[in-house]
């Protein structure tokens, strides 16, 4: 079964706006050139050796193979890119041996013109189970006992393949799976940067169009045009004044004013590594009370970086920033008005992704391990400021992607 399987990868990334798009942008937008030069893919030869650290977690969880379908874990190891569908597509990684590929008919290669993947293939056609393939690539693979089912495997499939091995051990693949993008290499620590280093180019020219009766409807769109014409695609949420209090935003219509803060949580993508900033800046002339609460803000993530060391839990860096708010008078813990929501999320191939800063998480940090730094104060009714910046923990602390803001008024250091 040593035959080689031919599978499309993702797409290279969003194109250019058209010259007609273009002219009907805001000249701060038109002037933006894209910033992909010099970006390197993911190699090969860093994807098997993914491989193999994965196998080496297996070994100490006592896995004989994993299963992933379609998601960032299987982009991750094979550099191949496959939405779920209907039709069962799924990867084997034994614990030793070659890997081994679940596909339908309609899947199958049909040209050489994909990007090739070496491993075994178990090919299952119309009006078939594909449970019976997928265990008997397990059963080849020399796994029957024990196997790892990675968090983003359906349900219904892990159900078809029980079934069909009743006898087997089946287990979370999360310590391996996790176990492995957690740690940031090099390369991708340099693709996380330069999707930062985007976003931020992305917010200097949408923020230059900010005017008196913007919705924040017609700011998400001129984020979003400013990430196509740096040459990605990417989303935004925008929000004004009250509303800025609710940390995932709000579906109200917005029209901006004299005295509102605007909140923009937005991020892209490079070669499938994401990027994840959220800036909060005032239009006019800020309230003292705006001021107060933005420097809080701004402290609070202060201490999380600070607090953010190799060998320090994750909770002990909420706990940083959630001391500074709580002890300026909100909360306590993660009551409103204060910080509703951990501190920050693991980034990499997912926005959101392995492992969390919030109570609870007592996973000691690692160098390679990256972070978003947003704790939030939210004052219903009223507003809230969020400033969120992404950081990598390195062996002498944390360092930022991007350089944080300033001021109320400064949203760019």
């Amino acid at each position: 079964m040593n035959r080689r399987l031919f599978l499309v990868t993702a797409a290279a990334g969003a194109g250019c706006l058209g010259a007609q798009d273009q002219a009907s942008l805001p000249e701060p937008i038109r002037k933006l050139r894209p910033m992909l030069d010099g970006v390197k893919p993911i190699t090969g030869e860093e994807r098997r050796s993914r491989v193999e650290k994965a196998r080496r977690l297996m070994s100490r969880q006592d896995l004989g193979a994993i299963v992933l379908e379609g998601g960032s874990s299987l982009f991750y190891f094979t550099g191949v890119r496959r939405a779920q569908t209907d039709r069962l597509f799924a990867w084997v990684l034994p614990a030793k041996g070659e890997p081994r590929w679940i596909v339908s008919e309609a899947d199958a290669p049909k040209d050489n013109t994909a990007v090739p993947m070496d491993g075994a293939f178990y090919i299952w056609g119309p009006g078939d189970d594909p449970y019976p393939k997928l265990a008997l690539a397990l059963k080849d693979g020399g796994a029957s006992s024990r196997v790892g089912i990675e968090e983003r495997v359906r349900f219904a499939v892990f159900d078809g393949l029980r079934k069909q091995m009743p006898a087997c051990e089946f287990s979370s693949a999360d310590a391996v799976t996790a176990g492995c993008r957690m740690i940031k290499s090099p390369a991708e620590i340099a693709l996380l940067q330069r999707a930062n280093d985007i976003t931020i180019e992305c917010y200097r020219a949408a923020f230059a169009t900010l005017r008196d009766g913007m919705t924040q409807r017609e700011l998400s769109a001129n984020i979003a045009a400013a990430h196509r014409a740096l040459g990605v695609s990417g989303n935004a949420m925008a929000i004004f004044g009250k509303y800025t209090a609710y940390p995932h935003g709000s579906i109200e219509p917005q029209t901006l004013r004299e005295g509102d803060l605007v909140l923009v949580d937005d991020g892209c993508s490079v070669e499938g590594y994401q990027s994840d900033i959220t800036r909060t800046v005032i239009f006019g002339k800020p309230t003292a009370r705006q001021v107060q609460v933005w420097n809080l803000e701004r402290k609070a993530q202060d201490a999380a970086l600070a607090a953010a060391r190799p060998g320090a839990s994750c909770e002990s860096v909420d706990a940083a920033a959630r001391k500074v708010i709580t002890d300026a008078g909100f909360g306590p813990g993660y009551k409103v008005p204060g910080l509703p929501h951990r501190t920050g999320h693991g980034i990499g191939l997912d926005g959101h992704e392995w492992t969390y800063l919030v109570k609870g998480n007592k996973t000691p940090l690692d160098p390679g391990m990256c972070f978003s730094d947003e704790p939030t104060i939210a004052i219903y009714g009223e507003f809230g400021v969020r400033l969120e910046d992404c950081m990598y923990i390195t062996g002498a602390g944390a360092r930022m992607f991007t350089r944080q803001s300033p001021a109320i008024d400064q949203p760019f250091g």
